[in-house]
């Protein structure tokens, strides 16, 4: 199987906290998905897509989604805003191939819920936690560079137990000062269509400035884009061989 050398990104955040809150202003004046898709232009990534909340179809019609192999998906305050139709949308996407990247608070949105189908509830505390975030899987493409871990100086605190299927591959646990544990990297498939979950990325800090995870993020862009397979079908169909006639 081929990977795509050069995935076409849409970045979707609610673009919300930005415009509403002073504090998630200063850090992200343009908004997260900005930050983001300066992040992955870094990273050597320069197809990328935006789409915001309030936009019509929430910025995913069927055509932005047509030209998008890998979908990152950022949200927080505003998760049943989103429609469930554009929310099958993105799911039957995903089934069919889009690569899906899940970013901190959208383990809560209706599109990782459906596809989890579980309640992706967890425990969670803001008070300026160090994250120490461990390497479990350093032979894999989406930790490639990062070393055996990764240190943010302050974020909010996801803990454990996170209410998730058994991830295919847990490629980051999070250790934070407050004493708790958190799978932070997780990789699902479902259908055609593979998925990243990934916890740093707190509004009100600098996460997405950071080399270390804007690394991470663009290694796993790379991975859950559509490999070049043969296709799927389904449904009857005639054998291949002939078969011997059947006895009365």
């Amino acid at each position: 199987m081929t990977q795509l050398s050069s995935p076409r990104l849409t970045i979707w955040n609610e673009f919300r906290h930005e415009l509403e809150n002073p504090k998630v202003h200063a850090v992200y004046p343009e908004g997260i998905h900005q930050a983001i898709a300066a992040g992955l232009r870094e990273q050597g990534l320069t197809e990328l897509q935006l789409a915001t909340l309030d936009e019509p179809e929430h910025g995913l019609s069927a055509e932005v989604l047509d030209r998008t192999d890998v979908l990152l998906w950022w949200g927080h305050k505003a998760h049943d805003e989103v429609s469930d139709e554009i929310v099958s949308r993105v799911v039957e996407r995903v089934l069919s191939g889009m690569g899906l990247i899940v970013l901190h608070s959208a383990h809560f949105s209706k599109v990782f819920k459906r596809l989890m189908g579980t309640s992706c509830d967890l425990k969670w505390r803001e008070a300026n936690d160090r994250e120490r975030l461990w390497v479990v899987q350093p032979g894999h493409p989406i930790s490639e560079g990062v070393g055996e871990y990764l240190e943010l100086e302050a974020e909010e605190m996801y803990g454990e137990h996170f209410d998730i299927p058994a991830p295919d591959e847990l490629i980051f646990v999070s250790w934070f000062s407050g004493g708790e544990v958190f799978r932070s990297g997780c990789t699902y498939t479902r259908g055609s269509g593979k998925i990243f979950y990934f916890r740093p990325g707190h509004e009100t800090y600098p996460t997405y400035h950071h080399a270390g995870i804007q690394r991470i993020i663009a290694n796993a862009a790379r991975w859950a884009a559509p490999t070049q397979s043969a296709p799927r079908s389904f449904g009857n169909r005639q054998p291949l061989e002939t078969l011997p006639e059947r006895r009365s």
